[in-house]
């Protein structure tokens, strides 16, 4: 027998409950539908901070949300690269990616980032399933710049193998390969790819898992943090080269998404202790909100919901 002074010494805080609460509308929003998170920076090299981000998106599935992950692993790639000797590269911010470093790519992406996610996020239970873009022809990309060698510009998402698992209650985590019409593999920036699986699957939201707080009109001053945009403002910004080189292709991700129908485009610190559920589950979030047009073009095929959703009202 244990009694209450032992066991709750100091009593119990309402605010537990008032955080519970006030999720409440916005679990409401989201039960049933599809969530597309671009993963990330430190959040991923940290082991402790990636077993936290896995641990916030299986409650997210736990709660009914269907959540599909897309990553790349710029910082695993160097590593590689730097211990083959092959030479590290940049152009206009892109990594310039010979065969031989296609190959490298590809094993460190799907071999190495993309297991250590997967073995992450099932220490929950048997939900993740880790695939390449090339898989089944997921992604499709052809060369993006003769200077670039193996990057691709993506030309079509071929989304079946996707929307298959998700409709079978998995969790997929998609590294970012392509596969091109010449047989071989391209390297593809991970928020990009993002951009087009939400735009292709219909989701309801992309999210940007990233190492700073948002997006910032005059970085690092904290006072110019951007808590909400329009995507004809967030356009501007691209266009007036005001931006750091990093945020520029989440902005054109963004694009992507919120412009074929996407609702809502995120950009979050990963870092902060469970900012991906502060961003979506709270009244003021975290990070900068990007909101497009609320006409829905003709062609947008939003993901289907479970039964239990469609009787929610979230008006």
């Amino acid at each position: 027998m244990n009694f209450d002074h032992e066991t709750r010494p100091n009593g119990v805080s309402p605010t537990t409950g008032e955080v519970l609460t006030e999720a409440m509308p916005w679990i409401k929003n989201v039960t049933g539908k599809t969530i597309v998170i671009k993963y990330g920076g430190a959040a991923m090299v940290d082991e402790e901070l990636r077993a936290a981000v896995m641990a916030d998106i299986v409650l997210l599935k736990i709660i009914g949300v269907n959540p599909v992950i897309v990553h790349g692993g710029g910082k695993a790639i160097t590593r590689a690269m730097e211990r083959a000797s092959i030479s590290v590269d940049f152009i206009d911010g892109q990594r310039v990616t010979t065969e031989e470093a296609m190959g490298l790519v590809r094993m460190v992406l799907t071999g190495e980032v993309n297991q250590e996610l997967v073995e992450a996020m099932n220490r929950h239970g048997k939900m993740g399933v880790g695939i390449s873009g090339a898989d089944a022809g997921t992604i499709m990309a052809e060369q993006a710049d003769s200077r670039l060698g193996r990057v691709g510009r993506i030309t079509h998402i071929n989304s079946e193998l996707i929307e298959d698992l998700v409709s079978a209650d998995y969790i997929p985590l998609i590294a970012s390969i392509a596969a091109g019409d010449d047989g071989g593999c391209y390297n593809i920036n991970a928020d990009l790819a993002a951009g087009h699986i939400a735009a292709a699957i219909g989701a309801h939201k992309v999210i940007f898992l990233t190492d700073v707080s948002g997006l910032y009109t005059d970085f690092p001053d904290p006072t110019s943090l951007v808590s909400n945009m329009t995507l004809e403002e967030a356009r501007a910004m691209v266009d007036s080269d005001k931006i750091s080189t990093g945020m520029i292709p989440k902005l054109r991700a963004c694009d992507i998404a919120l412009s074929k129908g996407v609702h809502r485009a995120h950009i979050v610190n990963g870092t902060t202790p469970h900012g991906l559920l502060l961003e979506v589950l709270t009244d003021k979030g975290i990070g900068t909100m990007v909101t497009g047009t609320q006409v829905i073009p003709d062609s947008f095929n939003e993901s289907p919901m479970g039964n239990f959703a469609t009787k929610l009202r979230t008006d």
